[in-house]
């Protein structure tokens, strides 16, 4: 199960190479979209529903994974523990929270500024590993760090730039596109300027994902199915 699914960029991925996956997601826009990246038909289970209050039975999965989406939830422990639910003991829960820094961060705050947009966190911090692992321990899971490695899809800043354009990233979905494509190219104008040539990649982005083992669950972390 995907937690936070999205448009499915890992999701189709992981079912392209045989892998069962359920995705789940708070927002069917978002879920119709994992459709019309599979060619119009959902290719595997997409579920509506709030990361907080799966509508799921206890045990159903063996595993379990989420990227990039803990900042997005204000009450992350209860998502946390409703993954523990529905993750039966022996499974897995596997997760990259990410982190935002360097020449494409830099970037990204300049055309928030122009836009009045803001994608701060409202829910765990950027690279808040100790309290994501202390609060997992706490669920009865045992953490295991697993090796960091570099991003394969490093993309220069003219691209993540066009990507703003090109209306990719959720944090410019509340601005219509005059506005949206304005501020961008405001923005490459002012990038050019600080960074010089915007086709190289200045920033190498290095990801850490952490692997929790689920052990037996406690009365009050079950639900009723």
């Amino acid at each position: 199960m995907e937690i936070g699914i999205g448009t499915g960029q890992l999701a189709l991925g992981l079912h392209a190479a045989g892998v069962d996956v359920t995705g789940v997601d708070r927002s069917a826009s978002m879920l119709s979209r994992v459709g019309a990246k599979a060619g119009g038909v959902p290719r595997f289970p997409l579920v509506v529903g709030d990361a907080t209050e799966l509508p799921l039975r206890d045990g159903v999965f063996g595993a379990a994974y989420f990227r990039w989406i803990l900042h997005l939830i204000r009450a992350w422990p209860g998502a946390m523990g409703e993954a523990v639910r529905v993750v039966g003991p022996g499974g897995v829960i596997a997760g990259a929270i990410g982190g935002m820094q360097g020449t494409k961060y830099e970037t990204q705050r300049h055309f928030e500024s122009l836009a009045g947009v803001n994608s701060a966190p409202i829910g765990l911090p950027w690279q808040a590993w100790d309290a994501l692992d202390a609060h997992m321990v706490s669920l009865g899971c045992a953490v295991r760090t697993l090796p960091a490695f570099d991003d394969p899809a490093q993309r220069s800043l003219a691209e993540f730039i066009r990507a703003i354009e090109d209306d990719v990233y959720s944090w410019t979905w509340k601005l219509d596109a005059d506005a949206r494509i304005g501020c961008a190219r405001q923005t490459r104008t002012w990038a050019q300027e600080r960074f010089g040539d915007l086709d190289a990649v200045h920033d190498v982005a290095h990801i850490e994902w952490h692997a929790y083992g689920v052990g037996r669950r406690t009365a009050s972390s079950s639900r009723t199915p």
